[in-house]
């Protein structure tokens, strides 16, 4: 068939315009895809975002690098990632939002797992409590480098001629701490601290309580912790603390220093919650004797077998409770009270106890949380 010059022209007109058409088309495609992988700001300056165009390889990289950063579950970080198209600098200020959010809500879940951590020096000794929700995150190096952080803070927190002082978080909160860890911001303060780490371990993290002990005289501070993450951390389940005091100031102490450990020891074991008989409460002392006194009326004898069945069950109960009764736990042929008394005789100076401590994480927390559930006792209670 022949084509006249008119008929070719038209032809070739349609065809260029159809190819300008798709030109054109596939160009505003491409342009609306850099849009999806460029942010562009306000000034001009465009900043390369990731995209769908991250290798797998690439994305378990970033993942792996913010899980380093930021110890938060993997699930987290890699939602942070996605959300922020996998820029890693986003995502950890992503990350750090999330947990706040996260910590405030997870605040008013139990958390009766955690460490004790204990701070001294030869005449002064804290011991906080710092809890979470399971004994993993117990293990976790963050959460225990913020618990011995925070005893550290309040040893230095001790005021002078403070022998014996339980405290509550509030007196910690709000001062500034310095944190040489490389997840954990180096400057902010003790709750700020607490709410960073509850973010990165994804549980209810709280400090709850502390007590501070020390001597004037010339004594020492000895204390021994029970069930410790690792040797010498100065961190573990149940502490025991408690202040030996000598007369003579120019007693060496090194004996002193050896049974106070021992002492401290028994304290976790034996669990005392006096000094001696006469610092046993009142109301403790006739609750118990009205125990006594129900259990001897059903043996149906006379009031004077009664009475002496008290008294003898009291003794038992002063054996029980209150430590210089109790029979030593390295050796039971003894009491603590004998003990200190070969002590004085060995360092030729009479050698006493101020004060002690035994706390054990999470107790109380089940009865009741207003009362925290202290174990106290000592010369001063």
């Amino acid at each position: 068939m022949a084509w006249g010059q008119g008929a070719k022209r038209s032809i070739l007109g349609l065809l260029f315009r159809s190819q300008h058409q798709t030109a054109r088309a596939y160009s505003s495609s491409a342009f609306q895809t850099h849009q999806l992988s460029t942010h562009v700001p306000q000034d001009g300056v465009f900043i390369r975002r990731f995209g769908s165009e991250v290798s797998s390889s690439e994305q378990m990289n970033l993942i792996k690098q913010l899980r380093q950063r930021t110890s938060a579950p993997i699930k987290d970080v890699k939602a942070s990632l996605v959300t922020c198209n996998w820029d890693i600098e986003a995502a950890q200020k992503d990350l750090r939002k999330r947990g706040v959010a996260l910590a405030a809500k997870k605040s008013s879940r139990t958390a009766a797992e955690g460490l004790l951590a204990i701070a001294q020096d030869d005449k002064r000794a804290a011991v906080v409590e710092l809890n979470c929700e399971t004994d993993f995150v117990a293990r976790n190096d963050v959460f225990q480098y913020l618990a011995s952080s925070l005893a550290k803070m309040a040893l230095s927190a001790q005021g002078p001629g403070e022998l014996f002082m339980p405290f509550g978080p509030e007196l910690l909160e709000n001062m500034p701490i310095n944190l040489d860890h490389p997840k954990l911001s180096v400057e902010t303060t003790v709750q700020s601290a607490v709410t960073e780490v509850a973010a990165m371990v994804g549980e209810n993290v709280k400090l709850r309580r502390g007590f501070m002990l020390s001597t004037t005289a010339h004594g020492v501070v000895s204390s021994y912790m029970h069930t410790c993450p690792q040797p010498a951390s100065g961190m573990g389940r149940i502490a025991g603390l408690v202040t030996l005091e000598t007369e003579d100031s120019s007693t060496l102490l090194d004996s002193v220093k050896s049974v106070g450990s021992s002492i401290a020891m028994h304290i976790v074991a034996a669990k005392p919650l006096f000094l001696s008989k006469e610092l046993v409460s009142a109301s403790a002392l006739e609750n118990e004797r009205e125990i006594l006194r129900t259990q001897a009326q059903s043996s149906g004898k006379s009031q004077m077998a009664m009475d002496k069945m008290v008294e003898g069950r009291l003794r038992k109960y002063f054996e029980e409770v209150v430590l210089m009764e109790q029979k030593y736990v390295l050796n039971d042929s003894t009491n603590i009270k004998t003990v200190l008394n070969d002590l004085s005789k060995e360092v030729g100076s009479k050698v006493t106890i101020g004060n002690f401590i035994r706390m054990e994480v999470g107790e109380g927390i089940e009865r009741t949380e207003a009362a925290d559930g202290l174990e106290v006792a000592g010369g001063a209670m």
